[in-house]
């Protein structure tokens, strides 16, 4: 009998560890895509990205520190640049962005900055995760200011 109850908690206990992995959007061909609103969403991402590294910084000069809200303000970083990397991986890279042929040329050149914009991306959200240095979030806002302008300009 416990045999069977820890079977059935290790079941759910690996069904709700895979949830957590679609939270970018679901890799059934739905067809329900809403880019705006996932830009929207990396941009708030950010935002709460650099509030994190300003509060960090802030809270670590107090004295005493509170190092339960410094870690609670980390996590909370990582957190939000793991999810920012997540869309643009999972809903962009693997889902939005169709590859185009060397004979497709202006589209070809398209598909490739975005790509590469793509791939910027993901490696800032990285170092923004990584560190405390204000110029990646900075520089996560350009890169997808960037990507938003090229991905709707002849949609």
């Amino acid at each position: 009998m416990k045999s069977n109850q820890s079977r059935i908690a290790m079941s759910l206990l690996l069904a709700c560890g895979a949830a957590a992995f679609l939270g970018a959007h679901c890799q059934v061909p739905c067809g329900i895509y809403d880019d705006e609103a996932r830009f929207k969403l990396l941009f708030e991402h950010i935002t709460t990205i650099e509030k994190a590294m300003k509060e960090i910084v802030a809270l670590s000069a107090q004295s005493p520190v509170n190092y339960n809200q410094v870690v609670r303000w980390v996590m909370n970083k990582e957190k939000h640049a793991e999810e920012f990397s997540e869309i643009v991986s999972f809903y962009f890279l693997a889902q939005r962005l169709v590859p185009k042929a060397p004979e497709e040329g202006e589209a070809r050149s398209t598909y490739l900055e975005q790509l590469e914009l793509c791939h910027r991306l993901i490696v800032t959200a990285m170092k923004a995760k990584q560190t405390l240095d204000l110029g990646h979030a900075q520089a996560l806002k350009e890169l997808l200011g960037r990507l938003h302008k090229s991905y709707f300009a002849k949609q």
